[in-house]
């Protein structure tokens, strides 16, 4: 059976104007996570990365450097648009830069948006998941043994959630866990998709890079 790892990017700008491009740790993040795949001579024969800009440089960071393939299904979705539909256009500064008023925001507005709120909102939900669905069939399609992704928490929150088969609000409970550069493994087929380990970050085990580990 094919194995499919899906890894998060690395720590993004959180706060600053442009959230789309990696901090200084977010780079450092990404050396340690391609080093830790070579040790397990882990080696794909199929790269795939959403379209962010954040994704795309955690694949170069990690140290591959062929082009990859792109699917925007394995974009986050738009939680500012989220916020900007809920909030009426202005978006609390507290809810931007304040990390527990952002994460305690983003609970209420995605279980709403899961509801069939936000009315407006440039994707609803519905769409989410089935775009979600159609990058995983386009990554697991046939020609490949060892697939790469590079995505995004929610992406792989709801990756997870579908492939347990569990209620829509486990995927924001999954996308809350989910640590920058963790890897989340998925054994497939054709007729099969399961989940084989999840969000594990064995790249900051030791001691002396414990410090590295992010959620935002």
């Amino acid at each position: 059976m094919a194995e499919l790892i899906v890894i998060r990017h690395a720590q993004a700008s959180f706060g600053s104007d442009d959230y789309d491009r990696l901090s200084e740790l977010g780079y450092r993040q990404s050396a340690l996570v391609g080093a830790a795949l070579r040790e397990m001579s882990w080696v794909p024969d199929r790269l795939v990365t959403g379209t962010l800009a954040r994704q795309k440089e955690t694949l170069r960071g990690m140290g591959f450097t062929d082009a990859p393939e792109e699917h925007a299904g394995w974009n986050e979705y738009d939680f500012h648009d989220l916020l900007r539909v809920k909030f009426g256009g202005t978006i609390p500064d507290l809810v931007q830069h304040d990390r527990k008023t952002h994460f305690r925001t983003l609970r209420d507005v995605l279980r709403e948006w899961q509801g069939g709120g936000i009315d407006g909102a440039r994707e609803s939900w519905a769409q989410f998941t089935a775009r979600i669905e159609a990058a995983r069939q386009t990554a697991t399609r046939e020609g490949a043994e060892r697939v790469l992704v590079i995505s995004s928490g929610g992406a792989i929150g709801q990756l997870t959630a579908a492939a347990l088969s569990a209620p829509s609000e486990q995927m924001i409970a999954l996308n809350l866990q989910v640590k920058n550069t963790a890897m989340s493994r998925f054994i497939f087929t054709q007729r099969a998709f399961f989940l084989h380990e999840f969000n594990t970050t064995p790249h900051f085990a030791q001691p002396a890079h414990a410090d590295m580990l992010s959620y935002s």
